[in-house]
């Protein structure tokens, strides 16, 4: 077992680049600090990521007396678990409806069991790890200012399911509504600090986690797999787990079959008291909100503006509009005291992929969770411990990771790719910006044409130009520029690089070329 860490706050800014972007969790957090990996390991099982779902399925696995080695490549809950809403719901937005629709009732209710369980299990950990992560039992609402129809058939058909559900006429969440889905005894809490508590205990079990270990490769040889790291290093394991929010490199071909979404978050100070519980809208555009107990009583987190990763030109004017939103609800000029942004995947039937992959005898992977992954990614968590303890799967092949899906989500998938297809032929390349490098402002960004070839260029706040061939290392893809954020990102498979290429969300495992 490894010595105690340190604990340090996270960087305000993971690449360095934008330290007003940072969220709230990863501003107010101390999480334990890991050595890199310097040497090859042996292991039962070899974890890649350490997000909520890595480390998760690695604390289960080790409680169970295997030896489990945990790879990040930058610090645990840096991405996506770190960048969160922080709900930990099986209210998933009025998604049971639909999934009775389209999947029928066994399948509903399995995947509304998973998730109240899910909900549960974060709770059990929470209190028998010791964990203080601000986690209290508060409802959850989904809510429309225009219709209640669809909100009395969702109510109605989530409480028939086995959840905590009823309609609510008139639900006091702050926010004009004309009623609201509510469940009831859901869970907020503080994610990293959570995440912190997971990674105590996993090597208080014996688990090592190692950090600053980009994996780049999953080989498997005969009866094991060899998991190779950017540095050298390899760690060789009897099986493999990805939780890397998309499954690295071709790996079962979840690339083309899941589509990535970002999302936005800001947290203020109201001139009143916060409204009370977690809420969401069905009308468009979709806003989520939540108490922010570090902000004091007027304390709120605000998210949306989801849109698919790549997609958007102006990501600074979505933070606008959550600040417009705002400030003409509660009527006054609101200040974002954090802002930031995160990255997930949906499929195209509305379930998870999580499970064994396709083509591998050794690795299994978890993916698409669509923005729900505290409750889905704990599920997901107990599915791979079961799996690869060589027990029955608990949820019976609902997030089966080898299926293909029915005729709508097989329409679904065609229509995704052939826009892939467009972006991969053309897309942001043709757009490049007039003038030359010489005239980039600091804190400007963009695509510019030199000597007949398109270059990604951005200016820090330092005036340090940084330029990169703006084609993504997956797939050869065409980068589009996220402003806001200060990233390159692929709007085929959802890749994300720092100004400088370095890879920040995969399935890219290789850095940009620098120009």
């Amino acid at each position: 077992m490894l010595g105690c860490p340190e604990f340090r706050t996270l960087p305000s800014s993971e690449s360095g680049y934008r330290p007003d972007m940072v969220s709230v969790w990863t501003a107010t957090a101390e999480v334990p600090q890991y050595d890199v990996l310097r040497a090859d390991r042996r292991a039962d099982v070899a974890v890649i990521g350490g997000g909520l779902i890595g480390l998760t399925t690695a604390l289960l696995l080790a409680q169970e007396g295997k030896q489990v080695v945990l790879l990040e490549a930058r610090r645990i809950g840096s991405r996506t678990s770190g960048n969160t809403t922080a709900k930990v719901t099986s209210q998933h937005g009025a998604i049971y409806a639909d999934l009775v629709d389209r999947h029928g009732e066994d399948t509903a209710r399995q995947y509304a069991t998973a998730n109240q369980q899910g909900v549960e299990q974060v709770a059990q950990l929470a209190e028998t790890l010791r964990i203080d992560c601000e986690l209290i039992r508060t409802p959850a609402y989904v809510y429309s200012a225009q219709s209640a129809d669809g909100l009395r058939r969702e109510a109605e058909v989530a409480a028939s399911l086995g959840l905590p559900a009823v309609f609510d006429e008139d639900p006091q969440i702050g926010v004009p509504a004309v009623g609201a889905v509510r469940f009831d005894d859901q869970v907020q809490f503080h994610p990293l600090k959570y995440l912190a508590g997971l990674a105590t205990a996993f090597v208080a079990a014996g688990g090592q986690i190692f950090e600053d270990s980009r994996v780049v490769a999953v080989d498997e040889k005969d009866d094991q797999a060899q998991v190779s790291t950017e540095s050298g290093p390899v760690v060789t394991a009897d099986q493999v787990v990805m939780a890397t929010l998309l499954p690295l490199g071709m790996t079962g071909g979840y690339f083309a079959r899941a589509r990535p979404q970002q999302s936005h978050g800001i947290a203020v100070r109201l001139p009143v008291e916060a409204p009370a519980g977690m809420a969401i809208s069905t009308d468009s555009p979709v806003r989520s909100t939540r108490p922010w107990p570090g902000g004091g009583p007027n304390g709120l987190i605000v998210v949306g503006g989801g849109h698919e990763t790549g997609d958007v030109e102006d990501t600074e004017a979505i933070y606008a509009s959550l600040l417009d939103w705002v400030g003409s609800t509660w009527n006054f000029a609101p200040t974002a005291e954090y802002r930031w942004s995160a990255e997930d995947f949906s499929t195209p039937d509305l379930l998870p992929y999580v499970g064994r992959s396709p083509g591998s005898d050794r690795t299994f992977v978890a993916t698409g969770m669509h923005k729900w992954g505290l409750s889905n990614g704990t599920a997901a968590a107990r599915q791979l411990a079961e799996q690869i303890a060589g027990r029955d799967d608990p949820w019976n092949g609902l997030y089966d990771a080898g299926r293909i899906g029915g005729p709508r989500a097989v329409a679904k998938v065609i229509k995704d790719n052939l826009k892939v297809g467009v972006d991969f032929a053309g897309g942001h390349l043709a757009r490049a910006l007039s003038g030359g490098l010489d005239h980039l402002e600091i804190g400007q960004g963009g695509l510019f044409e030199v000597d007949g070839e398109k270059v990604g260029a951005y200016r820090d706040r330092d005036g340090t130009l940084h330029t990169v061939k703006p084609v993504c290392s997956h797939l050869g893809c065409p980068l589009a520029w996220n402003n806001a954020d200060t990233t390159w990102d692929c709007n085929c498979h959802g890749s994300r690089f720092t100004p400088d290429g370095d890879v920040l969300d995969g399935p890219a495992v290789k850095p940009l070329d620098r120009s």
